[in-house]
């Protein structure tokens, strides 16, 4: 990788000591962990009904451990070449072409989340209208002042807003650890009412293996893959956290640390949360937190504080993803330009035309699961497995060994078997579900 001077380059180009390199790791964790841990937390535990708990561990493990494989090869490649974006090093390998396409996966997977979390932040606070109250509602009853599109309004303007401006992503991991925090709470107070509901014995006993049925049964195992899949991807901020970190060696360290972190905090969240609500459990979770709020004080607060601490979580999260994408579309619109964070107009003007289109489209679109599902099918398998593999493969460097080219090749056929059995899984459950 070439040295990066100007707008890009790393804030701290010298970090030899212990002490400085701990710091930096850990700062680097924070970033990784807060841009692997989004909405698909959410969606752990209701993996673990359709799987059953022993797949559903494995299939974890499997796919942190492809991640940082996959990893493994867009640091490798990139420090031996000059590209410093993810977009550059497919560039590299593929062309114009590959930069393309690379672009448009990240756009629609970022865009994907950020809708999402607008969605699940209104989720929170104002309900939908139709199956549940949001907790400003529930607190001060219905008023024009907390109806979803302005309540979701003030948040974009006067929390987003300011955090989206950072021109530099380590100036970011304050956030980042607030929102890892965040998310160890939620999992945390989740794991407290599991072990209350398991002494009442108020708790099911969870399946070890999947329910087969016959053909579709197991086919709908397939559709657990993506949710887990998307859980794990935050390859589009590879880059961005890495050139300011400088050191590959440093990255590498953070990525696997923060891998171990969130495979844990994943299944802990899944087992606890498939113990607390059983074969009840929702795409969301978080709806089912809802359903229960009408129990005593202690557990209506409870309740109130996991919707509410994994609401400002995403808030946290949302600047990361934005970052990536801005920069993305950025580089593929004014390709010629200078770096972004030098141009305040062009950076101000890209910030605040993503806001407003996130805002729109979670005004318009009334739930993440299709979203979700469609996103860890295509772009999003994509980004974390295919397009890595390939790099590896295509090994314009030279640098693959015989054992690379071999892992490279089961990691873009399984995401490629996988993926078309859960995009047909998923359109016949869906025409299935409308004429019935």
């Amino acid at each position: 990788m070439s040295p990066v001077i100007g707008a890009d380059a790393p804030l701290l180009q010298r970090r030899d000591t212990p002490a400085e390199r701990r710091v930096v790791i850990w700062r680097a964790v924070f970033n990784v962990t807060t841009s692997i841990i989004g909405a698909g937390i959410m969606s752990i535990p209701a993996t673990l009904k359709v799987l059953g708990v022993i797949p559903a561990f494995v299939l974890t493990v499997v796919v942190a451990v492809l991640v940082d494989v996959s990893v493994d090869f867009l640091l490798r490649f990139t420090h031996a070449g000059s590209a410093s974006t993810y977009a550059g090093l497919m560039k590299e390998s593929f062309g114009k072409i590959g930069s393309v396409a690379l672009q448009i996966c990240i756009m629609i997977t970022n865009l994907g989340c950020l809708i999402m979390y607008l969605i699940i932040i209104g989720d929170v606070l104002c309900g939908n209208g139709t199956e549940h109250m949001g907790i400003l509602q529930e607190w001060f009853g219905i008023h024009w002042w907390n109806s979803r599109s302005f309540s979701i309004f003030l948040v974009v303007i006067f929390i987003m807003l300011p955090l989206v401006l950072y021109r530099r992503v380590e100036s970011l991991w304050w956030s980042s650890a607030i929102a890892v925090l965040l998310a160890v709470v939620f999992v945390g107070i989740c794991i407290v009412m599991a072990i209350y509901a398991l002494i009442n014995g108020e708790t099911e006993t969870p399946r070890m293996l999947p329910q087969l049925d016959g053909t579709a049964s197991f086919f709908q195992l397939f559709t657990a893959v993506p949710v887990i899949v998307t859980a794990f991807t935050f390859h589009f901020n590879v880059h961005p956290i890495g050139i300011e970190i400088g050191k590959p060696s440093v990255m590498a360290s953070a990525v696997k640390i923060s891998l171990l972190l969130c495979a844990g905090l994943y299944f802990t969240i899944g087992i606890f949360g498939y113990l607390l609500f059983g074969e009840s459990i929702n795409a969301d979770i978080l709806v089912n937190f809802d359903q229960t709020s009408s129990g005593s004080a202690i557990s209506s607060l409870l309740n109130d504080v996991v919707r509410l601490s994994y609401a400002l979580h995403l808030v946290l999260v949302f600047p990361l993803l934005n970052f990536s994408l801005r920069a993305n579309i950025d580089e593929l619109l004014f390709p010629k330009k200078p770096g972004l964070a030098s141009d305040t107009a062009r950076f101000v003007s890209l910030s605040l035309f993503l806001l407003a289109f996130s805002y729109v489209a979670a005004m318009v679109i009334p739930s993440i699961w299709y979203i979700f599902q469609f996103m860890g099918s295509t772009s999003a398998v994509c980004l974390a497995f295919i397009f890595p593999g390939a790099i590896a493969i295509r090994d314009i460097h030279g640098i693959s060994t015989r054992k690379d080219k071999i892992i490279a090749t089961i990691m873009i056929v399984q995401a490629i078997i996988t993926s078309c059995i859960a995009i047909y899984t998923n359109v016949y459950n869906f025409i299935s579900g409308t004429s019935s």
